[in-house]
């Protein structure tokens, strides 16, 4: 786990006033009809279908190709109480590392009767997580009967248009139980404009857990530990960022979850491929290594990828950021706008 502050630092440090009615419950009629705040030596204040403007032959999105999983399932104790089984990740054609809220814990060696009279025992618990043992196939199952595992800030229950519209147009790698939202805004024309323009597409995976959406617990971030992930950067995705890096393209990541990969990949130094976990905790002080700039969304206050984005551009200019944002009425988190990050010294006017 690389921490690296450039000075003592705080949650509070990374606070924001956010009116809960920015707070996007739906998305946009079309993917493409966001909103964009492009941060580079100012401010700009554009559309989400303009991005193809804002990009040059040569470079290169990076995006996120993990396909969001119908993790949420439903089910009942020995006892006869209510469960409700969030999978955090996928281990084995028949176990999984999952959430389990019920009145009392379950403890190691009970069932957990879900539907089509699937059994889940209780293998062990692994901090605020589950260890369970399926009676049947997992994504089978799940996908017979899980639910669109929403944000917590979606105050409502998942509707029919969720299970297409929380996944990128991309999604081919099963495993995530939260979408990379970066990629929500974009439809199949946008990314086949920004091939013709010359612009190169890579994928990496990241599986995103349902640890994105926990709050960080202590006031200090160093005293902070992030949820493992898995990754996998290919040398595909390797050799094209090189490539991009020495025709003097840019290596622009869509979402966090693609900094998070590419900059795991590249923690020896230097990029290479990559396949396993990460618990990569970006805060400021931290020196990129594989990205020129990002495309992301709006995050939660207090949150490590709020961190990861002041990391990027710096506290105070994404703070200004964030409160240009609200107070010109954004809508924020996952079916929310867009910003466009880029080092200070790029210009927005393009």
């Amino acid at each position: 786990m690389e921490l690296v502050p450039c000075a003592a630092m705080f949650l509070s440090d990374f606070d924001y006033e956010l009116p809960s009615e920015l707070i996007a419950q739906y998305p946009p009629a079309r993917r493409r009809d966001s909103r964009l705040l492009v941060v580079g030596d100012t401010l700009s204040d554009r559309k989400f279908d303009e991005l193809p403007s804002m990009l040059s032959s040569g470079d290169l999105l990076v995006f996120n190709d993990t396909r969001v999983i119908p993790a949420r399932v439903a089910g009942r104790k020995q006892t006869g109480g209510r469960v409700e089984v969030l999978v955090e990740r996928v281990l084995s054609e028949t176990e999984v590392l999952a959430q389990v809220r019920a009145s009392k814990t379950p403890k190691p060696g009970s069932l957990l009767g879900l539907a089509d009279d699937c059994q889940a025992t209780v293998v062990d618990r692994e901090q605020d997580m589950f260890r369970l043992r399926l009676s049947v196939p997992v994504h089978d199952f799940l996908e017979r009967h899980g639910d669109v595992p929403l944000p917590p800030y979606l105050n409502r229950d998942p509707e029919s248009a969720d299970s297409e519209r929380y996944q990128t147009v991309y999604a081919r790698q099963p495993g995530a139980v939260a979408a990379p939202t970066a990629g929500l805004h974009f439809d199949e024309r946008m990314l086949d404009e920004t091939l013709k323009l010359g612009v190169k597409h890579a994928f990496v995976t990241l599986h995103v857990g349902a640890g994105t959406f926990q709050n960080l617990r202590d006031e200090n971030i160093e005293a902070n530990r992030l949820h493992s992930e898995r990754v996998q950067v290919s040398e595909d995705v390797c050799a094209a960022i090189r490539q991009t890096r020495a025709s003097g393209g840019r290596v622009i990541a869509v979402g966090t979850t693609s900094v998070r990969a590419l900059e795991t990949a590249s923690a020896g130094g230097e990029l290479n491929p990559y396949d396993g976990e990460t618990d990569l905790f970006i805060v400021p002080g931290y020196e990129f290594k594989s990205v020129d700039a990002v495309l992301t969304n709006f995050h939660l206050p207090r949150s490590s990828l709020l961190m990861l984005v002041a990391a990027f551009a710096g506290r105070e200019r994404i703070l200004a950021a964030y409160r240009h944002a609200v107070d010109n009425a954004y809508r924020f988190f996952s079916y929310g706008d867009a910003m466009l990050v880029l080092p200070a010294q790029d210009q927005t006017n393009k």
